[in-house]
């Protein structure tokens, strides 16, 4: 079972398994008070989580991952990431209203990331874990055998042809051929990969006029109104918004189909 719990602008995922519980991601540091409220307004227990992942180590991923292993799980780190622990500690320790708690390497679980596999089993959970850099050096997702599919921050899939030939087209590209169903981001909404082409970016269920949609966006832009103000009024999800209206001020004079061309939307 997959529930997102919701309690900042990271979008952190428990993970059930027959046997234990992986919680992928946390918020950042001050967050640990939201975090135990939505994960009771959820019905969880935090006791109950025996693993915590962390899809790379900047400080809106891994803020409050000490906090929560005082609690009882243990935070799960592939070999290809032990030398990223820290390397958000001096950024989180600059906040001074926000109290912080570096990771104690004395208790975290490291592992060759070949042996993911193994490792997930323990929890009754199906997948494997794997080395996606683009956004960080250390990026790991997450593939369970059902097709779900945890990417952290690796850029969008309708940012994939911005990408084509970098580390982070390779990724994605390495990560299709596994054949996600349904992928979840760190910061957008999940988007289900069996949908229409026009769902399968924007994480809808029903498709709208792509070209009426996009228009809108350019005029609401021309208005001078603000990319989260655009995406409130037309409903659109904010990520693809930014990219539409980033599109249209960067080049001047592009028309829908310029910019639909350039995020790789249409005929997907």
């Amino acid at each position: 079972m997959i529930r997102l719990i919701q309690y900042g602008t990271t979008n952190t995922y428990l993970i059930k398994g027959k046997s234990g519980a992986v919680l992928f991601d946390t918020g950042w540091a001050g967050t640990l008070n939201a975090f135990c409220r939505a994960m009771g307004e959820a019905g969880e227990k935090v006791q109950d989580i025996s693993y915590i992942l962390i899809s790379h180590y900047h400080p809106d991923h891994m803020g409050i991952a000490q906090e929560i292993a005082d609690m009882g799980p243990v935070i799960l780190v592939p070999d290809i990431q032990t030398g990223f622990i820290h390397g958000s500690d001096q950024i989180l320790e600059r906040d001074r209203k926000a109290a912080f708690k570096p990771i104690r390497d004395s208790e975290i679980r490291t592992f060759p990331i070949e042996e993911s596999r193994q490792i997930l089993k323990e929890l009754g959970i199906d997948g494997c874990i794997y080395s996606t850099p683009g956004h960080s050096d250390d990026s790991i997702s997450l593939m369970l055998d059902d097709g779900s599919l945890f990417v952290g921050d690796l850029n969008p899939l309708y940012e994939l042809e911005l990408h084509k030939g970098t580390r982070i087209g390779e990724s994605w590209d390495f990560l299709l051929g596994k054949h996600p169903k349904r992928v979840y981001y760190g910061h957008a909404p999940a988007v289900d990969l069996r949908t229409g082409p026009v769902d399968r970016f924007l994480g809808r269920t029903t498709s709208p006029d792509i070209y009426a949609l996009v228009k809108k966006m350019t005029r609401l832009a021309d208005k001078g109104v603000p990319v989260d103000a655009i995406a409130e009024k037309t409903g659109a999800d904010p990520a693809f918004t930014e990219d539409v209206i980033r599109m249209y001020v960067t080049h001047p004079g592009v028309s829908v189909q310029g910019i639909l061309d350039r995020i790789e939307i249409k005929g997907k």
